[in-house]
């Protein structure tokens, strides 16, 4: 996909389609007013005409308009102008984006990215409007036979700004946009993939190459021989069931000068999870391939920060394993000493996602972290309670809790705050162990999970990101969103502004 920023009269711009905005009302924005005039009342008239009243998810496509060079002229209803926010213009976008491709449009000119956001720049529209296309056109066809994507002719995009001062705005907005776009097609396309072609190794082998397209991206992969060494047994209590080996991946990215301490993400990398010896029903087990998308969020949050040359230092943390019922796998009651020095009571092995985080949770004190975030599939408990529209947020320190839900709420990727409190710890109470892997009762299953992370994130600022619920969806179109990716993303970039 081709993306260009430009600014120049609607009535030039010789494309397949134009694409232009109406407000409620029927009230024409400022390039549409251009066209009316010049077509003497042309739009008026077949707007009447039409019924079409500015309402969002209304568009009238039109053929041969008087005096317009386009082939085609899009109209997109946006809705009241002075209530024109975030959401209501990622909902622009995305309607205007199916229509074209409805169309068979294969490049388009849109003057939308200049509509007027309440308390958005030039930037930000473009940017959004990137990050839509993207997710729009995506398709996974690796595994097809004909990776052509029948459906989604788009092939161009050009986003008209209004004037050429807003020129600088709208090419910041298109290469953030564009990097942006960049990191969540990697997340997804990781995620995609099935699990005898994405396994702990290759994720390994994908470390290393985009450690290889980036030069300031470092990467490090520890073996099960050395995770061993360093007393990670929770974690290799649950590879030792799958006779593919478990990795632990670092990238190391750089982008500050000195040695401030980084911000550490990390992410939950079980590429296949059968629930080991607890194992889980067959219905839509194929879906647990995506018990990795966390893990896929921190390569593309990686990527992206380095397309983007953010000026801050990073560091992900990916523990990959598979979850078998292989002969040596955990049983349920085994009891294993984390890298912390705490002994875990496995109740559950289909509680294994926590058993690989709590372990590089320790690990990643050894960066020195300003703080450090997991991202994870970890609760289905977590969809019951949110749904799939939110990610569960939990966080020993408020602060960072509420940069984090600012962030989701500016990218369209938004998080939802759960409490943290001392009263469900006891849930987590083992007779045998420091702790159970596994809340007593399935009250709070998702407080739990993160009661028990909390364990081993005590001394550092730590926030926790259920994303059971929003990094995939089910059904017949089911496929990775690449969510939090956005979220990450620009919760750094608040990071950078606000320290200059």
């Amino acid at each position: 996909m081709e993306y260009t920023v430009k600014t120049g009269a609607p009535a030039k711009q010789r494309v397949p389609c134009l694409v232009l905005g109406i407000h409620e009302k029927r009230v024409l924005t400022p390039p549409a007013q251009t066209i009316n005039e010049i077509s003497n009342g042309y739009l008026d008239s077949l707007l009447r005409k039409a019924g079409m009243t500015g309402k969002v998810g209304q568009s009238l496509m039109l053929h041969e308009t008087p005096g317009l060079a386009a082939e085609r002229l899009l109209l997109i209803g946006c809705g009241k102008e002075r209530t024109l926010d975030e959401q209501q213009y990622r909902k622009i976008i995305t309607h205007s984006i199916k229509q074209l491709n409805a169309a068979d449009v294969t490049v388009a000119a849109s003057y939308l990215p200049g509509l007027n956001v309440r308390s958005q720049d030039c930037a930000w529209c473009v940017e959004q409007a990137i990050r839509i296309v993207a997710h729009e056109q995506y398709k996974f066809n690796d595994f097809k036979r004909d990776r052509r994507s029948p459906d989604a002719a788009l092939a161009r995009m050009v986003l008209l700004v209004p004037a050429r001062r807003d020129l600088p705005q709208g090419e910041l907005g298109r290469i953030r946009g564009t990097a942006l776009a960049r990191g969540v097609k990697l997340a997804r396309d990781l995620a995609n993939r099935p699990a005898n072609a994405c396994t702990p190794t290759y994720l390994a082998e994908q470390a290393q190459a985009l450690g290889e397209t980036f030069s300031s991206v470092k990467v490090k992969v520890l073996t099960e021989e050395k995770m061993k060494k360093l007393g990670m047994n929770s974690l290799l209590s649950v590879s030792q069931g799958s006779a593919e080996p478990a990795r632990l991946i670092t990238f190391q990215y750089k982008g500050e000068k000195g040695s401030k301490p980084p911000v550490v993400i990390v992410g939950k990398g079980v590429t296949f999870d059968t629930g080991g010896i607890s194992i889980k029903p067959a219905a839509a087990m194929d879906e647990m391939k995506f018990d990795m998308c966390g893990a896929a969020a921190v390569f593309g949050v990686v990527a992206a920060v380095a397309a983007m040359q953010l000026p801050i230092n990073l560091v992900g943390v990916v523990p990959a394993t598979e979850n078998m019922p292989g002969s040596r796998a955990t049983k349920p009651g085994d009891i294993f000493t984390s890298m912390s020095g705490q002994t875990v009571e496995v109740l559950n092995t289909d509680a294994e996602g926590r058993l690989i985080l709590c372990d590089a949770l320790t690990y990643s004190e050894r960066f020195n972290p300003a703080v450090v975030i997991d991202v994870a599939t970890l609760t289905g408990a977590c969809v019951v309670a949110l749904g799939k529209h939110a990610t569960g947020l939990f966080s020993n320190h408020e602060p960072l809790a509420r940069e984090l839900l600012r962030a989701g709420a500016v990218a369209g990727d938004r998080a939802w705050q759960l409490p943290l409190w001392e009263d469900y710890e006891k849930q987590l109470d083992s007779p045998f162990a420091d702790i159970a892997n596994i809340g007593s009762g399935r009250d709070a299953g998702a407080v739990t999970a993160a009661c028990f992370l909390g364990k081993f994130a005590r001394d550092y600022q730590w926030a926790h990101l259920d994303i059971a619920g929003t990094a995939w969806v089910s059904g017949k179109n089911k496929c990775a969103t690449g969510r939090p990716v956005p979220l990450l993303v620009q919760y750094l970039r608040n990071r950078c502004a606000a320290q200059g």
